[in-house]
């Protein structure tokens, strides 16, 4: 491809993707499939070696899953999302548990706090989405102070919900120039992001598994809570809608190990933890 060629390709409106992501996170109710998850963020904070006292930030944080297991574990923490209601969701499950927790509206490609403020900077599922990738890392970096760490669980490209995302693009191409966010679980991708600023950095591949009734069950709650989901269905004609539920269906029976009527779908993510020099 030419020079020429590269100057025709219009930029991305970023600002315009991110208030589209943010209807879509803001519909349907996240919250639901967000506390399944929440082992992932127990798992993060250990991974991270989070100490009590320590200063943390949970980036994207929606409903609060590594919130929670990082102030379980004595830590001060900060919590943003740039969804009210999930932040809602969040305090309300800290308030219920007795903790201590700040949170804010921001967009994790503007937070509003001075540079390398924070011990530890936390997102699981979340950070991943935003749309200028090389700009929310580069506000992962500046929270940490040098020599903390950066934890990250994000979604493998070839993982289940991996799969997911390719699904849905099929159905709903993304804009030109947006990158997948699936690509925050590729090891290449990450090295070039961070690598830079980071003393070290572990990539561990892990398992999330999920566990419904059915995959039936499974479709019903992504259908109707999952906010990219529940936009993706609500955009499509109903005969497309129908060849969507085909496909999406297909995915977790591929991925089912169960061996019975119920779904027990392991999904692959990303287990990553940056020192930051």
């Amino acid at each position: 491809m030419n020079n020429a060629t590269l100057s025709s390709i219009p930029s991305p409106d970023l600002s315009a993707i991110k208030q589209k992501q943010q209807l879509a996170w803001s519909s349907g109710d996240y919250a639901v499939v967000g506390t399944t998850l929440q082992i992932v963020g127990e798992s993060l904070c250990e991974a991270v070696d989070l100490r009590a006292g320590e200063k943390v930030l949970d980036v994207a944080a929606g409903n609060g899953n590594a919130t929670l297991a990082a102030a379980r574990r004595w830590c001060d923490v900060v919590a943003t999302d740039y969804v009210p209601a999930l932040l809602e969701r969040a305090r309300l499950r800290a308030s219920a548990e007795g903790l201590a927790i700040d949170f804010h509206e921001a967009d994790a490609e503007n937070l509003p706090f001075s540079d390398e403020s924070f011990d530890a900077v936390l997102s699981t599922f979340g950070v991943m989405f935003a749309p200028d990738q090389n700009q929310a890392a580069a506000e992962l970096l500046r929270m940490c102070r040098p020599g903390g760490r950066i934890g990250l669980a994000n979604w493998t490209p070839t993982s289940m919900i991996g799969e997911l995302f390719k699904i849905i693009a099929q159905y709903l191409p993304p804009p030109a120039g947006v990158q997948s966010p699936a690509l925050w679980g590729s090891e290449p991708r990450l090295q070039q992001m961070f690598a830079a600023e980071a003393a070290k950095i572990t990539f561990v591949n892990k398992h999330f598994v999920f566990r419904y009734r059915s995959p039936a069950h499974w479709l019903e709650v992504f259908r109707t809570y999952y906010g990219p989901l529940l936009k993706a269905f609500a955009a499509l004609p109903a005969e497309k809608q129908q060849a969507l539920e085909g496909e999406l269906l297909a995915l977790v029976c591929r991925h089912n190990r169960s061996g019975d009527a119920t779904l027990v779908a392991p999904s692959e993510y990303a287990e990553v933890v940056i020192v930051k020099k």
